[in-house]
């Protein structure tokens, strides 16, 4: 007999799951909600809320749109954001993530009182993703973004250099990189290491790799723009090379399954419980054999 659990610690952090009940509180009261960009880095429950009444816009259509309800998503947004809501009435429904918030305001201050020395504020992130661009708002996007070590060389090393992090970056590649700025720091230059790294993601990273440990085979389901689902995946995948990933759960291919293995299902911080339990679910009627485990879900 295969028995199927379903990972208890993956799914929407509290960030995005703040955002999604935001979402529908706002829907239940009727009328249209904009959402300035997709909610989540997830197809299948971004259709979900459009079905309730949601519309996805991007910042060009928030220009032209006037006394309407906008909600922000928990990546966070720029200033320049908050200032096209004013000038066109909207009314924002600010559905931030609060550990994005606190660092958005970490980096807003560091520039404003080093700018006039001509500090550096580094970000290591995904040049172009949502949360980035908010955060390269609090410099006049004058921030430099690095996405690997191997752009370090970029930096001047002999003026000052403050160093944040996209939240859901690596914590092991971000210390890593702090210590590589650190050793080649010249004299009478400082450096500055802020650890922005959300721990509720990262530290998803040692249960996910015991998770996947403890299976014979790992089904992990993320969409297909989430950066944190390609990270934990690949922890996945390190751990258990009979990992695979999928986008939704129509995607699971019975000729992955034998008989008598004890199968895993986890997912990305951007992932709903309930699409892991749709996986589960597909599963057991495809293999009349497997059984999930009730205490996981």
């Amino acid at each position: 007999m295969n028995n199927i659990e379903i990972d208890r610690q993956s799914g929407c952090c509290f960030g995005v799951a703040k955002a999604i009940t935001r979402a529908e509180e706002e829907l239940k009261k009727g009328g249209t909600l904009y959402c300035l960009g997709d909610i989540v880095h997830n197809s299948i429950e971004v259709e979900r809320l459009e079905k309730l009444g949601m519309v996805t816009i991007n910042h060009e259509q928030l220009k032209q749109l006037k006394n309407v309800r906008v909600l922000l998503r928990a990546h966070g947004e720029p200033p320049g954001t908050y200032e096209i809501a004013r000038q066109n009435n909207i009314e924002l429904i600010d559905a931030s993530c609060p550990v994005v918030l606190s660092l958005q305001k970490k980096i807003r201050e560091k520039y404003e009182q080093g700018v006039d020395r001509g500090i550096q504020i580094v970000i290591y992130g995904k040049k172009g993703h949502a949360e980035v661009n908010g955060l390269m708002g609090q410099t006049r996007n004058s921030a430099i973004i690095i996405e690997s070590k191997e752009e370090i060389d970029k930096l001047d090393f002999s003026r000052d250099i403050s160093l944040f992090s996209q939240t859901t970056k690596s914590l092991d590649s971000f210390y890593e990189i702090g210590e590589i700025i650190r050793s080649r720091m010249q004299e009478g230059a400082s450096f500055f290491f802020n650890d922005s790294i959300c721990r509720q993601v990262s530290n998803r990273v040692p249960n996910i790799r015991e998770f996947a440990q403890k299976h014979d085979l790992i089904i992990f389901i993320a969409g297909e723009k989430s950066s944190n689902g390609k990270v934990l995946f690949n922890e996945c995948k390190s751990r258990n090379p009979n990992s695979f990933l999928i986008h939704s759960p129509e995607e699971v291919d019975p000729a992955w399954f034998k008989k008598d293995i004890s199968i895993g299902i986890c997912g990305a911080t951007s992932t709903p419980q309930w699409q892991m339990k749709a996986v589960a679910d597909i599963i057991t009627k495809r293999m009349p054999h497997a059984q999930p485990k009730r205490a996981a879900f």
